[in-house]
Formats: C-alpha cells, structure tokens, sequence
C-alpha cells in the first residue's frame, strides 16, 4: 500500500492498530519478531581478512608468487626469499595504510542510542528505536529524531528538516492530508522519514515502515546493489600485470626453445628461461606504486581529504566531471539574510551561514526595527560552540536571528529586555506568526508571515521612522521587490508591528509594516574560485540537487555553474546519455536519478567523481568513479559509500586533491615507463645473447638485485616528485590512454641503448674472463639504470629544463643505490653471494662513461621531440 495516497483511517486498518491505544506490548514484540529490529542492515562490514586478501588480487603479485615458487623447487633459495620478502612488504604497506584510513571513518562516526515516544496498551512509553514495529503510533516533539517511516495522524504546526534525505534545504510542513499515487518523496507532506528531525511543532504518526523498508533502508539497498567499480590505475595495472605475464611465458618458452633445438644443455637452458622470466618482471612494481600511493593520501591528509582505499589518489587526476550535492556542499546548509527591503531600499547584507561576521550596505541603525522585529517574532537559538554554530529550532528563524546580529542585536538580550506576554503561533494556513511583547511599559504586537498576506493586514507603511499611508501603489511596489528577489530563489518574510491599547487582546489588522528580508541557503564563498579552476583544468561541475529548480539554477549562476537546468522527472523522460554533455544542473532529483546521471556520463567515457554529504547521496557515490563524502555535515552513510571524505566540506579542498591526484599520476607514469623500459632491456640482453650463442651476462641473481634494490630507491624518489609546470592549466588525462602515452620513443630508444652498451661491455671484456665480464656487465647495468631514473623526471623535455636536483629524495636514492652496488663489488662477503669480482678504477670509469653517454644520447632526444613539440 502507498500509505501517503490513502486517507489515515484505511492505513491503520491495514497495520491493524488503534490510535489512541497502540499497539499492546505482546503484539509489539510478536511484529519485532516478524519484520525484525528497526535497523539498517550491514550486508558486508569492515574485516581484518578482507583487508588482507585484497593485498593479494594483483596480477603482478600473483606472478612474483610463481617466481618465487619456481625458484624454490630449483633451489634457488636466495632468489626465492628475496622475492618473498618483497611480496611480504608489498602487502604489509598495502595493509597499514587502508587499515588506517578504515580505522579513521570509524573514528569519524558518532555513536547514539536513540529513544522514540511510542503509545502501546494506551500508556506513552520511551523505547529503543530499534525496537520500534510497523503499526507503532509514535508522538513527535520539535527536537525528536524520527525512529522510522510513519503515515501522520496528527499535525500542530509540523515542520521536519529532509536535507539529509531529499536535499531540500529548507524545513518541510507536514500536514494530514491524501496525495496521489505518483507524489515524489520529497512532496510528501503527510509522511515523516527515518533519520529526519522535527524543527518546529508536534504530531502524531502510524509507523508504515522500519529498517530495510523505510526510505533510507532503501538507499541502503542501493549502496549494497551497486558495485564498486576498479579504478583507472587498477585497470591499467592489472592489464600490465597480464602483459607481462603472457610475455614471460612467451620469451621463456622461445627462449627455452631455441637453446634446446641448437643443441645447449637442458637444465642450462631452463636456469636461464628462469632468468629471462626474472627480467622480465618489474618486481619492485608493486612495493613501489603502494608507497607511493601511501605518500599520496598522507599528502592528501595535509589537505583535508582522507582517502579510504589506495587506488583512489590518481583516479581525481582523470576526473572529467564533478557532481556535487548543492545542500551543505557548494552552499553551507545554514539560511541567510541576503537582501532586505526597508525605508524604500534595497539593503545587501554580507557574510554567509550563521556566523554573524558580515555588513549591511546602509547604517543599520536606520532600520534596527526591523531587524528586531525578527529577533523577537522568533523561537529559534543559535549557539556558538567550539567554532561551530548549532541551531536549535527553524533554520528561517536561525537566519533572522543572526541578521540582528550582524547589527549588534543580541536575541537573547531582546528577549530579556522585551519579555514576550502572548503569542499568536504560525500555521501554513495562516502564514504568519504573531508575538506579543512588554515594551517601555506598553505593550506591541509584532508579526512576520508571507509578504502577499502580510501586505492585506497592514494599513500604513514606515519609512525612515515616519508612518505613511500604505497604499495601492506602495503595495504594488513592494510586491514588484518581492518578485525580484523570488527570482534570484530568495525565500521573502515581511514584518510589521501594532501597539496595543490596556488589556486588549491581539487582533491581526491595522499593523505598520516596517520592511522585508530575503533569505537562502548560500554558496560558500570559495567554491566559485574552485569552480572557475575546475574551468580551467578541463573539469566540467555539475549540480545535482533534491532542492526547487529556481533555488538551483539562481545558486548555479552565482557560482559559474553554466548548461541547461532540468528536474528529475526530465531525467525520467530524457535519453539522458545523448543530452548529459549540455546539462549542469539537476533539480528535485532522487537516488534513482543520481545513479542515472552518473551512469550516462560514465557511459561517455567521463571520470567521474561525485560529492555529497546526505543519505540520498551515498547510491551514487559508490556508483562514481570516486565518491567524496563531508567528514564535519556528512551522515555515516554517505562516508562509508565514498572513497574519500573532506576532513573541512570544503569543495575548493577537491581542487587542491585533483592537483595531488594529478601529481601523483604524472609520478606513476614516470616510475612505470622508468621500471618497464629497463625490463626490456634487461630481457633484450639475455634474449639477444642467448641467441648469438655467448654465456649469459646476467645471472638470476643479478636481475633480481637490479629490479629490487637497485631500481627500486630510484622508482620511490620518482613516486615523490614534485608537481610539474602547469599542471592544472591542461585537460584531464583520456581515461582510455595508456599509462605510456606520449613516452612510445623513450621506450624503444631506452632498451635499445642499454641493450648496446651492456651487452659490447661485455663482449669487449670477455677475452680476459667470464666472471669480469659478468661484472662489468652487470655494473654497466646499474649505471645506465641509474641515469635512466633522472632522465625519467621529465618525459616531456630534457631533465635539465626542470632541475636535476629539485627532487632531494632522488639525489639520495641514486647516491644510495650506488653504493649498494659498490658494495656488491667490492665487500667480499656479497662478492661471493652475487658471484662478482672487484673491478680497476679504469674499468669503473669507463662503465661510468659508457652509461653517461647513454644519458645523453636520451635527453638529446627528448630535446630534439620537445623543441619540435
């Protein structure tokens, strides 16, 4: 049954349940079996061995664990525990840090225990909302967070705050009443939901819906159907990892092959298919992209986004489209005075939210009635605790209170000052509000209520302290001021006020009226700067919102967000992947229409990232290619469905984390086109000797030196650099193009050069003996490997144009490495373990003068592409 579409008689016949007596308690425990407790259902939660085995998934770990086993049953018992140490370390790096960042979105989460007042066998009663059933009558107070879904019986000035669930920013009135059948959610005015909070009034509700069942229950489903989708790194990655798997059988096969058929030993010539497969794999790959992922999200940190899963970090630096929830996202999710009107003028009041730092753009001493007015016609609190304000009461009412104290006008002074005697309570019939006040002795009425009802009840008008005639032209007037700000989504309240004579009761005629104020839920003032460099980064902002089309599309304009505005029953109606490109603004939208957005801009090759901070957010930022919750206004949904939370619900925080995903990718691809270009390499060397019919220049060991150790301080010094020029001024990367795009001729050239340069060190040596040779070549190696690394920090342009040392950390790891590989040479116990011999200062340089060239050779190229470029 759709509870809202039919009156509240047949709804609680249908839940079996008597309104004045409840439910008895037999009956309320016998329901909680049934339908069972009114929570929502975890379907998979945080595990220790979750966590563990995702450390495992990669298709370059799965190929190292080979290797290692390989190298165990060939007794090559070093090999196998220096790649079992690197599998270890690798998961363990992997581990700590989604540990951590798990670890803080617990820590983020509040926990309470929440009552509701229920009626059950006729006797009001606090329970557990847990425990709470279908057919439960439930009584609300301004305050109450609502248990469950529940169909209103009983309505006394009733007002809910939704934005968690619809994104309406402003609080909702409830009234008894039958809607029809195709009513939106957020249109459904005789229901109260799940998690919403009562802002003004009292009411009385049949429970129609609990858990899985209610509307938040529902999203709950979605976020739980939704898939998680890999990232672009984890796609690209896991395609390398087959590359190089399908690769490493291939040349060992051929390899294995050829020698077998021109009559080499067997055994030989498996112990060096081995080798082969060794070069082959980059194994330092997978420690490397995880550290320096790891170095990603601490920098993040810094700037108030914590990350929850490694993979992330890049994917902002593919981001094409950022969706944002407007409420408590582009705006602050807090009412304010913008614009009055008083004494014949429109007035411009600064600042936003409710801290009362702002200006009035005339001496507000002009029109201080009318500012006290909306203090005192006014039953909300603002409180101001550890730097951050809570209302208590009606948003509205909360913006009215801080207008006044932009002017220096205290509420709770005004209150003591000029006590409140009577009141006349606001209701959606009437409007408006009337309040009764003691002052100097006297007492006067003061009303606020709809500028079109408030315009009938007043006989004159105040302008600069003098009482006019209001007439028909003063009212048209003001209703032209009224139209005006309706057309910039300004929610309009007009004031006025009465003296009253002796003991004589309230009568809502005859009032002066003193002016107007005009009031949103505004932008917050830096989004507009992150917005315009979004623009310039290539980066499309879309608003998605559950707010009124007018309110989104003035909030649109104000911020720079430029395209078509439609609602969500466009989206219903539209081919929506064929008009997505030209929209910006969706309004009064729901979870369903959030997840066809995404999708159709997913399905047009879009990276997309999606913020928000509502229940009504979380489906799709699990959808998106990177979900970004609110840490401070997010709901607990929200941030276990996203991938990322801002510590600050700063959106202009996305910017600076774009910039870091950028960085961080750009560092990818370099230690990517560094580490796989010397792999070829290094199997060219093998390949090519194997074929020419000369002794192996590489050992097992040695290759495994070189891609563990010696290339892997290098790798991590790369995965730090710093930002290169310009970074934000170019288009987003193409989500399709390789993690080598625009590197194509580095990657040929490289392995080339050092194919030439260890393999002719080697065979210019060879005469004297196999073991020099070996060691020549192998020190040749590190070298060249070495200076590839330097190269490797600009693959756009000599290494010069950008600083060879402006990177400290690289200028340790090449030191660093050398002398490991010094070492290796010279100590005599790792002589022995790597089967090498000291070499001569003139062999030294020379290998030295051998790599230096092959540096030059490279950046002459890359001089010679950029110029052209």
């Amino acid at each position: 049954m759709e509870y809202f579409a039919v009156p509240a008689k047949e709804v609680l016949h249908e839940l079996q349940t008597d309104p004045a007596r409840g439910l008895s308690q037999s009956e309320a425990d016998a329901r909680l079996k049934t339908y069972g407790p009114n929570t929502i259902q975890v379907r998979e939660r945080f595990r220790l061995l979750k966590l563990a085995v995702e450390q495992f998934t990669s298709p370059l770990v799965w190929i190292l664990i080979g290797a290692m086993i390989i190298s165990y049953f060939l007794g090559e018992i070093t090999d196998f525990y220096v790649i079992a140490a690197i599998v270890v370390l690798n998961a363990i790096l992997g581990f700590v840090q989604d540990y951590r960042a798990e670890a803080a979105i617990e820590a983020l989460k509040k926990v309470l225990s929440l009552k509701a007042t229920v009626v059950r066998d006729g006797i009001q009663r606090k329970v557990d909302s847990s425990s709470v059933v279908p057919g439960d009558i439930i009584l609300l107070e301004t305050g109450d967070k609502i248990p469950a879904d529940a169909r209103l019986l009983e309505v006394v000035n009733l007002k809910t705050q939704e934005a968690a669930l619809t994104g309406e920013s402003l609080p909702v009135s409830k009234e008894d009443a039958v809607l029809s059948a195709d009513v939106p959610v957020a249109e459904r005015r005789n229901v109260v939901f799940s998690g919403t909070i009562v802002t003004g009034g009292h009411g009385k509700a049949v429970v129609t819906g609990t858990g899985m069942k209610t509307e938040v229950g529902k999203i709950a489903s979605l976020i739980q159907e939704t898939k998680t989708e890999p990232t672009p790194l984890q796609k690209k990655l896991a395609w390398l990892g087959k590359f190089l798997g399908t690769a490493v059988v291939l040349i060992a096969v051929v390899t294995f092959g050829m020698g077998v058929a021109l009559g080499k030993d067997f055994v030989e010539m498996f112990m060096t298919s081995v080798a082969l497969a060794v070069a082959a794999i980059p194994e330092g790959l997978p420690a490397v992209v995880t550290v320096s992922l790891a170095l990603g999200v601490q920098a993040m940190a810094r700037k108030n986004a914590l990350v929850r899963r490694l993979p992330s970090v890049e994917t902002l630096g593919a981001c094409t489209v950022i969706c944002s929830d407007k409420t408590g996202t582009l705006t602050h999710n807090e009412m304010t005075v913008t614009k009055m009107y008083v004494n014949g003028k429109v007035i411009t009041v600064t600042g936003s939210g409710y801290d009362p730092a702002g200006q009035f753009s005339e001496d507000s001493r002009k029109f201080s009635l009318l500012l006290q007015i909306g203090a005192l016609n006014n039953d909300a609190r603002v409180r101001h605790e550890n730097s951050t304000f809570e209302v208590l009461g009606d948003p509205t009412e909360a913006a009215l209170i801080v207008s006044a104290k932009k002017a220096g006008l205290d509420a709770e002074e005004l209150h003591g000052k000029f006590p409140r005697v009577d009141e006349v309570e606001f209701t959606s019939e009437r409007k408006r509000m009337t309040t009764v006040h003691a002052v100097s002795g006297k007492k006067v009425a003061y009303m606020k209520g709809a500028p079109e009802v408030m315009l009938g009840l007043c006989k004159k008008l105040r302008v600069n302290g003098k009482e006019t005639a209001l007439t028909p032209a003063k009212k048209r007037q003001i209703l032209k001021v009224c139209e005006g700000f309706a057309q910039d989504a300004l929610r309009v309240l007009a004031f006025a006020y009465k003296p009253l004579k002796g003991k004589s009761k309230v009568m809502e005629k005859d009032f002066v009226l003193v002016g107007l104020q005009a009031m949103i839920d505004p932008p917050r003032m830096e989004v507009k700067d992150a917005i315009t460099q979004c623009r310039t980064a290539g980066i499309k902002v879309v608003m998605i919102t559950g707010d009124h089309l007018t309110t989104a599309v003035a909030i649109g304009k104000e911020l720079g967000i430029i395209g078509r505005a439609i609602t969500g029953k466009d989206v219903e109606s539209l081919d929506l992947e064929k008009e997505v490109e030209d929209i910006a603004i969706y309004a009064r939208v729901d979870p369903a229409h959030k997840l066809a957005i995404v999708d159709a801009l997913k399905k047009k090759g879009h990276v997309v990232a999606m913020t928000g901070d509502g229940v009504n957010d979380a489906p799709a930022l699990k959808k998106a290619d990177l979900g970004i919750a609110m840490g401070i206004t997010g709901t607990d949904v929200a941030k276990e469905a996203s991938a990322m939370v801002l510590a600050d619900d700063n959106f202009a925080s996305i910017v600076k984390a774009v910039q870091e995903g950028r960085t961080i990718y750009d560092n990818i691809q370099k230690y990517l086109t560094y580490l796989v270009s010397c792999n070829i390499g290094e199997v060219l060397v093998v390949f090519v000797s194997v074929v020419a019919g000369l002794p192996l220049p590489l050992l097992a060991i040695h290759l495994l030196w070189v891609n563990l150790m010696t290339d892997g301080l290098p790798a991590l010094a790369l995965g730090v650099d710093p930002a290169g020029p310009g970074i934000m001024s170019r288009p987003p990367r193409k989500p399709e193009a390789s993690v080598f795009a625009g590197t194509g001729g580095q990657m040929l050239l490289s392995p080339l050069l050092l194919t030439v340069a260890v393999l002719g060190m080697f065979v210019y040596y060879l005469d004297a003996n196999v073991l020099k040779a070996q060691t020549i070549a192998f020190s040749t190696l590190v070298l060249f490997e070495l200076f590839r690394a330097v190269s490797c920090r600009s693959l756009t342009g000599p290494v010069l144009s950008i600083g060879i040392f402006k990177n400290p950390y690289m200028v340790a790891a090449v030191g660093g490495s050398l002398a490991l590989q010094l070492a290796v040479i010279y100590w005599q116990p790792l002589q022995e373990l790597f089967r090498v011999v000291p070499l001569s200062g003139i062999e030294m340089g020379t290998i030295v003068f051998v790599a230096l060239s092959g540096f030059a050779a490279l950046e002459l190229y890359k001089w010679g592409t950029f110029r052209v470029g």
